[in-house]
């Protein structure tokens, strides 16, 4: 697992309530989500990496001849398939 630091965050409490909501909304911890926002705005100010995102799975590219299941992407291999 990746370690993670902590630290004290002073926020104002209508903020809080508005993260509070934000993460219910979207099935997240609080911490959760202030880290999914912070992360988004580090990445958005071109401050972070893409390839370094924790959050969103990396997508692979299928091998050629083959779609994104795998399965062959011309006629001619299906019908060889």
């Amino acid at each position: 697992m990746t370690k993670r630091d902590s630290f004290l965050l002073r926020i104002k409490p209508e903020m809080l309530e508005a993260l509070r909501r934000w993460a219910d909304d979207e099935f997240r911890s609080l911490n959760g989500q202030i880290e999914f926002a912070l992360h988004k705005a580090l990445e958005q100010s071109g401050r972070l990496p893409k390839a370094s995102s924790p959050l969103e799975p990396q997508a692979q590219e299928p091998p050629p001849g083959k779609d994104a299941s795998g399965q062959p992407d011309t006629p001619s291999e299906i019908k060889r398939a």
